[in-house]
């Protein structure tokens, strides 16, 4: 079963028993997505090091260190 049929199954019972209908699947990614971003950010703030471009740096370092 898939996220889908599990939302058209919890849908129906709650209309069932008369309870509110949960989020359609998705309706929150973008959230999710923007708080573990912002986690991380700050727990790269804690431990000292510069809160963006991390994944440049190190795709910069990483490249430069295949060229030599």
């Amino acid at each position: 079963m898939n996220a889908l049929h599990q939302y058209l199954v919890d849908t129906y019972r709650a209309a069932r028993l008369g309870e509110p209908m949960p989020p359609a699947p998705g309706t929150h990614d973008v959230t999710v997505l923007r708080a573990v971003r912002d986690r991380r950010r700050f727990e790269r703030v804690v431990a000292g090091r510069p809160a963006r471009g991390g994944l440049r740096t190190a795709l910069r370092r990483r490249l430069r260190s295949r060229s030599c």
